[in-house]
């Protein structure tokens, strides 16, 4: 009993963490594109490609939160693409710099830790799906 307690601990603070940064992600992105409050000046030499690519994971992961909160199978598959989406993105940043594009170093690391925390995401509705197919 108290380790089915834990584990919906542990999912509340997985969907709203995800919930947070989708909703942090959707607003930083929107504010840079379309130069709300302004932040394209405080971004500096931002790559563009990289910042419509985290608006559209924003949508995503919001649209991962209520397929979580809701027990969809389809959040995997809606956070595989948010993750295909940012993949598609490093490997355009990366020609990006190599052909000498400007940009901001901070975003290499974002970057990485956007990614690597989607594979988290990703990963966890996987064995989330799984666990569900097994009690049913």
């Amino acid at each position: 009993m108290m380790k089915l307690e834990l584990k919906k601990k542990v999912h509340y603070f997985i969907v709203s963490f995800l919930l947070i940064f989708g909703l942090l992600t959707l607003f930083l992105s929107s504010s840079v594109i379309f130069d709300l409050f302004g932040f394209r000046a405080k971004e500096g030499n931002y790559v563009l490609f990289i910042v419509v690519s985290n608006f559209i994971c924003s949508m995503l992961y919001l649209f991962a939160v209520y397929g979580f909160i809701t027990n969809r199978k389809w959040t995997t598959n809606v956070l595989t693409i948010s993750l295909i989406v940012l993949l598609i993105g490093f490997m355009g940043l990366t020609i990006h710099i190599v052909s000498g594009g400007i940009y901001e170093t901070k975003t290499i690391g974002a970057m990485i830790f956007r990614i690597s925390l989607t594979v988290f995401f990703v990963a966890y509705s996987f064995l989330l799906n799984k666990r569900i197919k097994n009690e049913s």
